[in-house]
C-alpha cells in the first residue's frame, strides 16, 4: 500500500470530473427511476461508444470530430428510443435493453479488425478517469451549465417521455462517457439516486454527497492499492450507497 500515491495534484482532476457527471447524472437518475426505465443510460452510453469507435474506424481522431461523432449517435439513439416510448410505452424497457445489445454487438464488429480493438472497448467501459484534461473538464463544465438552464423548461415543465428529456439525456452521456466509462455512467446515474429515492424532499444534497464520497473513496483505493480506477469507484459508489440506505432504514425504525 502506497501513501504517497495519494497525491492531491493527481487526484483532484479525476474527482472533479467525478463531481460534474454527478451533477447532471444524479437529477437524471431520479426521473429514470420515477419512470421505471433503468437501463435508458446503458442503451444512450453504448450508442455514444459506438459513435466513438465508428470515428475512430473512420480516421477521425480530433477532439471536436470524435465529439461531434458520439453526440450524434447518442441523439439518434435518443430519438429513436424517445419515438418508441411514443408509439410503445409498455415495452419500452425490452426495447431499451434489446438497443443496447445491438448496439454493443455492432461496436464489436466495427473494432473487430482493429488489433487494439479490445483495449479500445474496454476504455469505452471503463474509463480512463485519472488521465481527464483540462480541455476535457471546461467541456463538461460548459455542459454542465448548459444542462443546468434547460432542465426546468425542457423536463421539469415538459411532459414525460418529451424528446427534450431525451436530448439532454443525450448530451450528458456523451460527454460523461469519454470521460469516466460506461461502468461509472450507469453506476453515477442509478446508485446515489436509488438510495435517496425514498426521499420525497431535500433529496439532492444528500444524492450528492453519496456520489462524491463514493468517488473520493473509489479514487483514495485504487491509489493505494493501485485497481483498476473506474471498477473502484463503482464499487465504492455502490457501498457508500448501501451504507447510507441502511443508515436510512435504522434511523427510520428508531424513530417510529
Amino acid at each position: 500500500m502506497n501513501i504517497a500515491a495519494l497525491d492531491p495534484s493527481l487526484l483532484l482532476a479525476p474527482l472533479l470530473a467525478g463531481l460534474l457527471v454527478l451533477a447532471t447524472h444524479i437529477p437524471l437518475g431520479r426521473r429514470v427511476l420515477q419512470r421505471g426505465i433503468v437501463f435508458l443510460d446503458l442503451a444512450i452510453a453504448q450508442f455514444a461508444g459506438l459513435g466513438v469507435i465508428a470515428a475512430h474506424a473512420a480516421g477521425w481522431e480530433t477532439t471536436w470530430q470524435v465529439q461531434a461523432t458520439a453526440f450524434a449517435a447518442a441523439l439518434a439513439g435518443a430519438g429513436l428510443l424517445a419515438a418508441c416510448d411514443r408509439r410503445w410505452p409498455a415495452r419500452q424497457e425490452a426495447l431499451i435493453g434489446s438497443a443496447f445489445v445491438v448496439v454493443a454487438s455492432l461496436a464489436t464488429l466495427l473494432m473487430a479488425s482493429d488489433p487494439h480493438g479490445g483495449e479500445a472497448l474496454q476504455t469505452l467501459l471503463v474509463g480512463q478517469i485519472l488521465w481527464v484534461t483540462d480541455s476535457q473538464l471546461a467541456v463538461a463544465a460548459a455542459i454542465t451549465l448548459a444542462i443546468g438552464l434547460a432542465w426546468r423548461p425542457l423536463v421539469v415543465r415538459g411532459r414525460p417521455g418529451s424528446a427534450g428529456f431525451y436530448a439532454l439525456f443525450a448530451l450528458a452521456i456523451t460527454a460523461s462517457v469519454q470521460l469516466v466509462g460506461i461502468y461509472l455512467v450507469f453506476a453515477s446515474l442509478i446508485l446515489p439516486a436509488l438510495a435517496t429515492l425514498g426521499l420525497a424532499r431535500r433529496w439532492l444534497l444528500p444524492a450528492f454527497l453519496i456520489g462524491a464520497s463514493g468517488y473520493a473513496a473509489g479514487l483514495g483505493l485504487s491509489a493505494l492499492t493501485d485497481w483498476p480506477t473506474g471498477p473502484a469507484i463503482v464499487v465504492s459508489l455502490a457501498a457508500v450507497a448501501l451504507a447510507a440506505s441502511l443508515l436510512r432504514v435504522v434511523a427510520s425504525a428508531r424513530d417510529g
